[in-house]
């Protein structure tokens, strides 16, 4: 079952977000800090207080086992773009014993449906080059890549 979070719930999700930090640190160590200090665990109380995002939750037999924050974000009109308004995936994690069940695919259409049925046009995310399998889903369920960020290290 895929639901929005309650507030009681936050210990897990913050478990679930330290698994993608930890595979974001081993992925880009230099740039993703290892550990999950008392700011981040502390971050998600932020998340909860802000009218503009949500945190989705996938539950099975009884356990939270993914999560995703979600963000309104409305870009004003400048000389060269119109207004942007959409919904973007923020972060989105599924328990490491619980990822090829499904429970990924079941968040996607669950936060489709709400972004459909709030009115937005689109649902963005970003995510990390290294992360092959990630990409993979995504474009599974539907994203398409539109704007790419490159880097030259030196």
């Amino acid at each position: 079952m895929v639901r929005f979070a309650e507030e009681y719930e936050l210990n897990r999700v913050n478990e679930l977000r330290k698994q993608v930090n930890d595979l974001h640190v081993a992925g880009k160590p230099e740039i993703f800090k290892p550990g999950f200090p008392e700011e981040l665990r502390e971050f998600v109380h932020s998340i909860w207080n802000d009218p503009d995002k949500a945190i989705v939750v996938a539950e099975r037999e009884g356990e939270i086992c993914g999560f995703a924050v979600l963000h309104h974000i409305v870009r004003p009109e400048t000389p060269f773009m119109f207004v942007r308004d959409y919904l973007d995936v923020d972060e989105f994690g599924v328990d490491e014993a619980h990822r090829r069940e499904g429970v990924a695919t079941e968040m996607i259409a669950f936060i489709r449906a709400y972004a459909k049925e709030a009115g937005f046009s689109r649902i963005e995310l970003n995510m990390w080059e290294f992360n092959h399998d990630a990409l993979a889903f995504y474009e599974a369920v539907g994203f398409t890549t539109y704007r790419r960020y490159m880097e030259m290290q030196l």
